[in-house]
């Protein structure tokens, strides 16, 4: 009989321990931070802005607006924004896919090259990519449809016009569209998870594409579905459990952080006032330029926190799946070359 989802927890404890702690270094934290980071383990987002220092004249503006009207100028930025942001969401699936390999790579191994790992896993890191991508148009057209179909009842019968004289008809739609929304959510879930965690390994090992391994994947699951069951339940209570330890930890780090910035900044804020300093462009900037700093240590520190959970969940599935999968497991248990 396989190992149960329980009986692989203690392995995966073991392995996190032994990768981060013994011995400990720091720059391979830092790596796996950066790697759980753009895997998907965290998100960032940031923006930056300018402005021409060339101003047209008000001959320019008139001509321009007479020119190109401004609703065409208003769409064009509009689809510009669109087509920008859609790029980037592109290439963060991309560069997601990609760490996704290098992160199950850096575990196997017990060292995080990331790039050297980048490279080895291009062709399946490819396919998997094609599949997140067409998993995230299923679930925005799905969301599309819905929508689609909520406002065409919302419409067709006019109940947007006296939404309070037709509350029980509304309650019960809404409470059908919740139901559906919330079946198709948690289907899209667990695909992405299993596919993640059990198709993921065979494509790095066999390079075979998202379809056969989810074939095989199936099989397996088919024959102990009760196991595979187990393993997505526990492994729901262990992400809430490791989220609220690394929400406690990174909320005391946090503190611990702000509080020694707080009292320098309270030190220099009154010190500066008495000095008769106060604010200006240049008192400004140097605030925002502390402040970054600042934040980006908040960010890092938290990053670094979440490493063990970074290691721990994908050596989580990978002993689960070794004690199914012979070729991961003659992997995960080779025996140590001689020295």
């Amino acid at each position: 009989m396989p190992a149960s989802a329980v009986d692989v927890v203690r392995p995966a404890v073991d392995h996190t321990v032994k990768q981060l702690f013994k011995p400990f270094r720091l720059g391979q934290w830092v790596r796996l931070a950066f790697t759980g980071l753009l895997a998907g383990e965290l998100g960032t987002s940031g923006g930056c802005s300018f402005q021409l220092p060339w101003r047209p004249s008000n001959r320019s503006e008139q001509f321009l607006a007479q020119a190109v009207p401004r609703s065409v100028l208003l769409a064009v930025g509009i689809a510009s924004l669109v087509v920008l942001g859609l790029a980037l969401l592109v290439a963060l699936v991309y560069v997601s896919s990609r760490m996704r390999f290098v992160l199950f790579d850096s575990v196997i191994a017990k060292e995080c090259h990331i790039a050297m790992f980048w490279r080895n896993r291009s062709v399946p890191a490819y396919r998997y990519f094609v599949f997140q991508l067409l998993l995230l148009a299923a679930v925005t057209g799905t969301l599309a449809f819905f929508g689609g179909i909520a406002a065409a009842i919302a419409f067709g019968t006019g109940w947007y016009r006296n939404p309070g004289q037709h509350l029980v008809p509304i309650i019960l739609v809404a409470g059908v569209f919740l139901v559906l929304l919330g079946v198709f959510f948690i289907i899209g879930f667990a695909i992405s998870i299993l596919t993640k965690d059990f198709v993921v390994p065979q494509m790095a090992l066999e390079g075979t594409n998202v379809v056969e391994g989810w074939q095989r994947l199936w099989s397996m699951m088919m024959a102990e579905k009760g196991g595979y069951a187990g393993y997505l339940g526990l492994k729901i209570v262990l992400t809430i459990a490791a989220a609220i330890a690394v929400g406690i930890a990174g909320l005391v780090f946090v503190l611990a952080l702000l509080i020694p910035f707080g009292l320098v900044a309270l030190v220099v804020v009154l010190g500066a006032r008495a000095v008769g300093i106060g604010w200006n462009v240049l008192t400004i900037t140097v605030a925002i330029f502390v402040g970054c700093i600042a934040l980006a240590a908040v960010i890092f520190g938290v990053l670094l926190i979440s490493v063990p959970t970074i290691v721990f969940f994908p050596a989580y599935s990978i002993y689960f799946l070794a004690a199914r999968y012979p070729t991961l497991s003659a992997v995960v248990y080779a025996p140590a070359s001689p020295l």
